[in-house]
């Protein structure tokens, strides 16, 4: 699909209503997931609901051919993701167990996305601070808005910060940065974010949809496989050497060139138009 085209189809509800929490809305436009984080009141802060729905959510646009591309969004125009909710700590995070319910539902939560075939988009307005730098940097790709605050406060509540979350965050700014973020607790601002690798392009809070959008009509017309085997490939090589899986990645180019979207790529490259590709 085009940008227009894009633009121009309406989203549709992925779950009938009551499904999936409704902190969490889930939406299919044309080749586009949107997953929404909607709890605006607490600025999209994160709840154990939504932890919990967010796999659920990816199962059924990974089942969906159609969709090529997810988005992550925050409702309204204040923040992406502004933390947990802090609000369900006394009840739902006190106890051992009760963390390490938390710390399981969450970081599976992260690792789908990671691990998700899908490319994934993070859309950032506002405030994107703890679990929402988390859920930016399980995702693929960074668009943001320059009103964005980026930060990790941790060292101001004790909390630990899962190795997890510290290798994705190492991984994308470096350590130097890293440690600032960890060490400092404070905000950073979207300029600042796309200096250290943390954001791809910072634009102004008009033009964020469209850019996004630009970027899913981009991606959507792309073949699947190919995305695919870059995905995980780029995952291996982000690996220590010793864990580096080259016959997997050898078994995904294969894959690449024995697939009828390469036939369709040649084809199209040749009689000059653009290609018609189906991810098989």
């Amino acid at each position: 699909m085009s940008t227009e085209e894009t633009q121009a189809a309406a989203r549709e509800p992925a779950f009938a209503a009551g499904a999936i929490t409704e902190r969490i809305i889930a939406e299919k436009q044309g080749a586009v997931g949107w997953i929404t984080f909607n709890n605006p009141t607490r600025r999209n802060a994160i709840s154990v609901d939504m932890w919990e729905a967010i796999p659920t959510v990816l199962d059924r646009f990974e089942s969906d051919p159609r969709i090529r591309v997810i988005v992550l969004s925050g409702s309204g125009d204040k923040a992406f993701v502004a933390g947990a909710d802090i609000s369900q700590f006394e009840h739902q995070r006190s106890s051992p167990r009760d963390v390490q319910y938390y710390e399981n539902i969450s970081e599976h939560a992260q690792l789908r996305l990671q691990f998700s075939d899908r490319p994934v988009i993070a859309m950032i307005r506002g405030f994107c601070l703890g679990a929402g730098v988390n859920l930016a940097l399980a995702s693929d790709l960074r668009l943001v808005a320059t009103d964005a605050r980026f930060g990790v406060p941790a060292a101001r509540m004790g909390l630990g910060y899962r190795v997890s979350s510290t290798k994705n965050l190492v991984d994308a700014i470096g350590a130097a940065n890293a440690r600032e973020m960890l060490f400092t607790a404070r905000q950073f601002s979207a300029e600042e974010a796309k200096a250290m690798g943390l954001a791809h392009h910072v634009v102004p809070p008009a033009a964020l949809e469209a850019l996004v959008l630009e970027y899913c009509a981009t991606i959507s017309a792309n073949a699947p496989l190919t995305m695919r085997a870059a995905k995980r490939i780029i995952r291996e090589l982000l690996k220590p050497p010793s864990d580096f899986d080259a016959a997997a990645c050898d078994a995904l180019i294969t894959q690449c060139f024995e697939s009828a979207d390469y036939v369709e790529g040649r084809r199209a490259f040749m009689e000059k138009r653009k290609p018609a590709f189906n991810g098989k």
